[in-house]
C-alpha cells in the first residue's frame, strides 16, 4: 500500500495528516476553517484517494499558516506515499467545469517543484477563507511533493464554483499521475531517474 503519516508541530499550527494514493476516496477532514475542509474533500473524493486531516492553527490570527502547513504537510505526505516512482504515470491532467467555471490542471511528478497559478479569484472570502490561500496552498503542495504544477481558470463568475473546479481538477489530475501502469517498466523518464 502506498500510505504516508505525517505530522507537524510548530508554534503555528498542529498538524496529523494520513493518506493512500490506492484509496476510494473516503476522507475526515478537520482543519478549523470549513470552506477549506470542503476543498479537501474535492481532492480526496476525486483523486480516489482516502484522506485524514486533524489541523489546528492560531485561526485567531487567520488562515493563512493552517492553510501553508496543510499544503506543506499533504505535498509531504504525498513525495512519501508516492516512493521511487517506479511504474506510476507520472503525468496527470484534467479540465473540469464547474457550472460557469471552466478549471485546467496539469502536473508532472517530475521532482522539480514549479507552481504556474493563472487563476484571478481576487482578494475576496468565502466564508472564513481568504481566497488567495488557494494558491498558498498549492505552492506549498508543489515544493513539498516536487511536483511541477500548472493551474489555469479558463472562466467563470462565482468564486465558489472556481475554486471548486480547481480543487476538484487538482485531484482527478493526481489520480491520473499516481496511477501505476503495468506497461512502465522502472521510472516514466529517459534519465531512468525522477528527482
Amino acid at each position: 500500500m502506498r500510505t504516508a503519516v505525517i505530522e507537524r508541530s510548530t508554534k503555528e499550527t498542529e498538524i496529523k495528516l494520513e493518506l493512500s494514493l490506492d484509496g476510494s476516496g473516503v476522507y475526515e477532514i478537520q482543519t478549523g476553517v470549513a470552506f477549506f475542509d470542503h476543498m479537501l474533500t474535492h481532492i480526496a473524493k476525486h483523486g480516489f484517494l482516502d484522506l485524514r486531516v486533524s489541523a489546528q492553527g492560531d485561526l485567531e490570527v487567520d488562515a493563512h499558516h493552517t492553510v501553508e502547513d496543510v499544503g506543506i504537510v499533504f505535498g509531504q505526505a504525498l513525495k512519501r506515499a508516492i516512493g521511487d516512482k517506479q511504474g506510476i504515470s507520472r503525468y496527470g491532467q484534467a479540465i473540469i467545469p464547474m457550472d460557469e467555471a471552466l478549471a485546467l490542471v496539469a502536473l508532472d511528478l517530475s521532482g522539480r517543484p514549479y507552481l504556474k497559478f493563472q487563476a484571478d479569484l481576487g482578494k475576496g472570502r468565502l466564508g472564513d477563507f481568504d481566497l488567495e490561500l488557494v494558491k498558498e496552498f498549492f505552492q506549498s503542495v508543489a515544493v513539498h511533493a516536487g511536483m511541477n504544477l500548472h493551474i489555469r481558470l479558463w472562466d467563470g463568475d462565482n468564486l465558489h464554483h472556481c475554486a471548486e473546479a480547481i480543487f476538484k481538477a487538482f485531484g482527478r489530475a493526481l489520480a491520473a499521475a499516481v496511477r501505476l501502469d503495468e506497461r512502465i517498466k522502472g521510472v516514466p523518464s529517459t534519465k531512468g531517474v525522477l528527482e
